[in-house]
């Protein structure tokens, strides 16, 4: 915009941006506190008090700490880094906030009342369940309250402001009006990626579809492929492109380029007449009959598995299932950063409990769907201010738009899921930690034992990742009854994956001397004491593991399909461009 906002506009805008910002925080949908927070910080300052000693130390680090702050204000030009809190922190790294003796004076006010807050739970004697929830829940407070997402606190809005003489306001509303609108905030300039276009490129076709997933084959990019094919089951909870993002950046592509003849499932993006889906209908109708489907397509007995996230929890039950019912049909299975075991979910923890679960199965166990907008804001959620809050700064008090980055852009394209399925993934696997109990799910009319899951098993696990904690994704390859090797990457749960071997960035860590005889979440620690790390990208390494268990090259094949699959539309197909309403 070129016109110059009005002071009656201008406070407008301010007005506008913290109501709405305002309802935001009120409408997480997700995120909401346990039932009992009250009761935990009772219990929590009732601990503190029966404790004199514990509740003495602290009113001395008080004390010390206010002196601090005040000899920050009698010396405001003094700046040493090894006593402000905020040089440490990248929300108050920019010059307004280091060089404003007010401004980083209300940066250290807020960080050390922050983490005197925090010390004060961790010293209290209280059940470490109840701790892990209040510390999560009180770390989304604080971040919810700092300085930086209000625009008279935050005085990298105010310069824009008053540089704009305005304008950066009446941009940022514009902005929220805009994910209002959409239902979530964005985070990349979504105009830049078309899927199918320029992302979600790799040549192939789609060979089979129901309604609850197309079945995409992929074009060889070599004279030879091996013939054992690959199927890849990726999380239902997103869309499947992740592995496949630009050229350059393509899971699925590298494994093509490496001879091995793949498929991906790609899941639909449910709408309210599919609320009915159940978890075994993606099991029977989703996983199981896209193993069929390849092997029939291929012409083999057994094909390679790959599941991801949630994809390798339904690969790892369907794989149980057929073992159950006799089918011996898979050669080989990866799982990337995977639950089996669900003892240890880490922060997801905190939203699980038991009103919050019968909360769930009431409103769309019996039918319906979950947004997937309100998940997505979930998982966010865990990572609150790289994931919202710095997009509220930016977006809306400084009026800023997103440069473009293509994993955000799939981060935002969520899918939505049928309120059965979901109720029993969450009751069964956060709630309970059944699936790891032998014989205890009945699934497909059989029960399940994940230690049938006997072929070798890729498991690779991320150090950073927030959405399954390494160690528990090592204790859940413990149990398989197969031979496992083990893989933990650098990086996140997405960065961690996505991690090209082209660019041969970040590092793995590898254990050939461990026996894996304590695949525990304590034995991960000694796993890791004793593991080598390697530079690079753990794609090579997986790859060579791979191509052991695919067989013998042979020419590749001119067409996709066959007679009874013959190819139906182009790879990505039309359920991955289906859009949340």
């Amino acid at each position: 915009m070129n016109s110059t906002a009005s002071p009656t506009d201008i406070n407008k805008a301010i007005a506008s941006i913290q109501e709405a910002g305002t309802r935001w925080i009120h409408e997480m949908g997700e995120i909401q506190p346990p039932h009992n927070f009250n009761e935990a910080w009772k219990m929590c300052a009732d601990a503190l008090l029966a404790e004199p000693e514990k509740m003495a130390l602290l009113q001395a680090r008080i004390a010390a700490e206010n002196q601090r702050l005040l000899d920050l204000v009698s010396t405001p030009n003094a700046v040493d880094g090894t006593t402000l809190l905020s040089q440490r922190d990248k929300r108050f790294s920019s010059e307004g906030w280091q060089t404003n003796p007010g401004f980083r004076q209300l940066a250290e006010c807020y960080l050390s009342t922050t983490r005197l807050m925090l010390d004060a739970l961790e010293a209290a004697d209280i059940a470490p369940q109840t701790k892990q929830r209040m510390k999560f829940f009180m770390g989304q407070l604080f971040d919810a309250i700092s300085p930086t997402n209000f625009l008279i606190t935050n005085p990298d809005a105010m310069e824009a402001a008053l540089k704009s003489q305005g304008e950066s306001l009446r941009a940022g509303i514009e902005n929220l009006k805009e994910d209002m609108a959409k239902g979530r905030i964005s985070m990349t300039d979504e105009s830049a990626f078309h899927v199918g276009k320029n992302i979600a490129m790799t040549p192939g076709s789609v060979v089979y579809e129901n309604e609850i997933f197309q079945l995409l084959q992929y074009a060889p990019q070599t004279a030879t492929v091996h013939l054992r094919p690959l199927l890849m089951v990726p999380p239902c909870i997103n869309k499947f492109y992740i592995l496949d993002l630009r050229p350059d950046n393509s899971y699925i592509e590298y494994a093509v380029q490496q001879g091995f003849n793949v498929f991906v499932m790609s899941w639909r993006n449910v709408s309210a007449r599919h609320g009915h889906l159940k978890w075994d209908d993606y099991l029977m109708h989703g996983v199981i009959k896209a193993i069929d489907t390849v092997r029939v397509i291929s012409n083999v007995e057994k094909i390679n598995t790959l599941g991801f996230c949630v994809g390798g929890t339904m690969l790892a039950s369907a794989l149980a299932a057929l073992k159950r019912m006799g089918h011996d049909v898979v050669e080989s299975t990866t799982f990337l950063t995977t639950f089996l075991d669900f003892s240890d979910v880490g922060d997801i923890e905190a939203y699980v409990d038991e009103a919050f679960v019968k909360r769930r199965e009431s409103e769309v166990g019996a039918g319906g769907i979950i947004n997937g907008a309100e998940l997505a804001f979930a998982f966010s959620s865990l990572r609150a201010n790289d994931l919202v809050w710095s997009y509220v700064s930016n977006n809306y008090l400084q009026g800023k738009k997103p440069p473009p980055f293509d994993l955000l852009f799939w981060n935002g394209d969520s899918t939505n899921l049928p309120g059965p399925w979901y109720c029993y993934y969450l009751h069964n696997t956060y709630f309970e930690n059944n699936l790891v109990k032998r014989d205890k799910l009945i699934m497909c009319g059989v029960p399940i034992d994940i230690g049938l899951v006997d072929m070798p098993a890729f498991v690779f696990a991320a150090r950073e990742d927030h959405i399954v904690p390494w160690r528990t994704a090592f204790a859940s390859a413990g149990y398989l009854g197969g031979q496992v090797e083990f893989v933990l990457g650098a990086a996140g749960h997405i960065a961690g994956v996505v991690n090209p071997a082209s660019k041969n960035k970040r590092s793995y860590w590898m254990n050939e001397r461990a026996d894996h005889t304590d695949m525990t979440a304590a034995g991960a620690g000694k796993w890791l004491e004793s593991s080598t790390e390697i530079p690079g990208s753990w794609w090579p390494r997986w790859a060579a593991w791979l191509a052991k268990k695919s067989g013998r090259m042979i020419d590749a094949r001119p067409s996709l399909g066959n007679a009874q699959f013959p190819p139906i539309e182009p790879a990505p197909g039309r359920y991955v461009r289906e859009k949340n309403q």
